[in-house]
């Protein structure tokens, strides 16, 4: 709506609006939040600068738990839900020390590494070696 009345400025916006049966205080409400965003959006700005900080005073560890956590602790009144949504609109993430893990495989193409001290662990009895 607003870039239809942006790139046709000639037709007048109170014609349009009518045609559209859109109520003219919508329109100037949605130009006003272009221009001047309101408190909600303004306080999500410098909490996620803030959760941004705490993130990365933590290596990039911290997910939204341990964030929310911090900012728990420094006195901010902030629920855990809005931390989550925050962080992942800013696209920040923990990591989980489980998701790494994994056993290692030896390449079969390697050399495999000669038998300095001859081990021979073949027995002729129990307990002889």
């Amino acid at each position: 709506m607003t870039a239809l009345l942006d790139a046709h400025p000639h037709l007048g916006v109170e014609p349009v609006l009518r045609e559209l049966s859109i109520p003219s205080s919508t329109y100037y409400r949605r130009r006003q939040a272009e221009t001047e965003p309101c408190e909600r959006r303004r306080q999500d700005a410098e909490l996620t600068s803030r959760i941004r900080q705490v993130h990365d005073e933590s290596g990039g560890n911290y997910g939204s738990p341990r964030v929310h956590a911090v900012l728990h602790r420094e006195g901010t009144r902030v629920g855990r839900k809005r931390v989550e949504r925050l962080m992942r609109q800013a696209g920040l993430a923990g990591i989980s020390p489980r998701r790494g893990k994994s056993f290692t495989r030896r390449d079969p193409d390697a050399d495999l590494a000669p038998d300095l001290v001859q081990r021979d662990f073949t027995a002729n009895g129990p307990n002889r070696l």
